[in-house]
């Protein structure tokens, strides 16, 4: 039976503080609306009302009730990063972990699936569009408690392999051992009830209720991106190394040429492919489809397609000081060693004075040569002005806006608007895989 509520982590901070739109109900006492309340860690407790807590659950019988956490940041180390003040439907959870607390809402799936597909982007999408989102965002969940469920019982599980030679690490959702999924990109975006949830929104989610993309029996780990660049990216380059065959590499169009691209694991292919503007579903400048995408902070970026940063000698070797913890002096090269089969770089050997090193995966090197984060790892290096043979400047052109696996969100969001229906849209991302109804 697959689990009808889940336990998402939204804030984790020393002090929080919330409120609540109707009468919510913790430990027996009765807490009023409209009032600001205040929870401190205080000495390996929760110090809430004057009294000392190892825990504090917060709940209530009316209906449509929600509460409100103030100041939880969204878009954490990303370039849009803010605070603002959040509501949510469900249950608030307040546990303690490594001093400090953590804030957790008991939701039900289907109620935050509505949140997420209005978090993730504009509500006012086409509804095929947001149809197709709501299966794999929940694909997504529920695949990911069944991982989590395995990872909790292998104790083997590793995420990061470094040597002197290389440090190679991949960003999953391992790490959340005391709830099932946190709030921000790191899993899905979940904003509560915040935001003015549209008809279409919830008719997307309702329509497709229990509806999960399945590959050999079981629910697949369905990704998705802001921007694929042109060609999706497969599972494997960017996570464990885990070939899921429902996760492989796409050309972004639908013609009797689609599943032909360049082999954009050859370097001279990716820099001609990363350099030049192929036709895609996602190559569109089309403010009307962008904007029903991209929420009003997204909408902040603007060249995602394709892309273009410099960095001067000084910017570039304080930045990988500083995001690597590695003193690699100044920087002589930025060299590709791997890529994927969107011609993401998978592995880039950083060449300094001081040291080099071999970094991975992609997220992990969008890290390192970001003070947030690069919109892709598909880039070619470009070494200009040379003094003593150290380039002074390094202009990185890429594509894309994110990992690039399974739906390219941009691309999905112009077949909405071509007509295209949402089983199609997900059959086009997801090769293989068909739409099964689980509850």
């Amino acid at each position: 039976m697959l689990q009808t509520t889940i336990r998402v982590g939204i804030l984790t901070e020393k002090e929080i503080s919330f409120s609540f739109d109707e009468t919510y109900i913790c430990g027996g006492i009765k807490l009023s609306p409209k009032i600001t309340y205040s929870a401190h860690f205080d000495n390996g407790k929760i110090l809430f009302q004057g009294i000392l807590y190892d825990e504090l659950l917060f709940e209530t019988i009316a209906e449509n009730a929600v509460f409100n956490l103030h100041e939880v940041t969204i878009g954490v180390s990303f370039h849009w990063e803010r605070k603002i003040t959040q509501s949510f439907p469900g249950k608030l959870h307040l546990i303690i972990h490594n001093e400090q607390i953590i804030a957790i809402n008991i939701v039900l799936v289907e109620d935050y699936l509505i949140s997420v597909i209005s978090s993730e982007m504009s509500s006012t999408a086409s509804l095929e569009f947001l149809k197709a989102h709501a299966v794999i965002s929940r694909s997504w969940l529920l695949a990911q408690i069944e991982k989590n469920k395995t990872i909790n019982v292998k104790t083997t599980y590793a995420s990061c392999i470094q040597n002197e030679d290389e440090y190679i690490r991949w960003y999953d959702r391992e790490d959340h051992e005391l709830f099932d999924v946190c709030a921000d990109d790191h899993c899905q975006r979940y904003q509560g009830f915040s935001h003015i949830l549209s008809p279409l929104a919830r008719e997307a989610v309702n329509e497709t209720s229990g509806n999960v993309l399945v590959y050999d029996g079981k629910i697949c780990d369905a990704r998705f991106s802001k921007c694929c660049g042109g060609v999706t990216e497969e599972f494997q380059y960017c996570w464990e190394p885990i070939k899921h065959p429902y996760l492989k590499a796409i050309s972004d169009k639908k013609d009797k040429n689609s599943n032909s691209f360049p082999d954009l694991t050859q370097e001279e292919n990716a820099a001609r492919w990363i350099q030049s503007s192929p036709g895609a579903f996602c190559n569109t400048s089309d403010s009307a489809i962008l904007s029903q995408v991209l929420n009003n902070y997204d909408l902040e970026t603007t060249d995602f397609y394709r892309w273009k940063i410099e960095y001067s000698q000084q910017e570039l070797a304080a930045l990988i000081f500083e995001r690597s913890g590695f003193d690699f002096g100044e920087i002589i090269d930025l060299m590709p060693i791997e890529r994927g089969k969107s011609g993401r770089l998978v592995k880039l050997k950083v060449v300094g004075s001081k040291k080099s090193l071999t970094i991975g995966k992609e997220l992990e090197i969008r890290r390192i040569l970001s003070r947030s984060h690069l919109y892709s790892s598909a880039f070619v290096v470009d070494k200009q002005n040379y003094i003593n043979a150290i380039p002074q400047t390094f202009i990185l052109t890429g594509a894309g806006w994110g990992h690039g696996v399974g739906l390219c969100q941009i691309g999905a969001a112009v077949m909405g608007e071509k007509g295209y229906r949402y089983d199609e849209i997900l059959y086009h991302y997801f090769s293989g895989a068909t739409i099964e109804k689980k509850y």
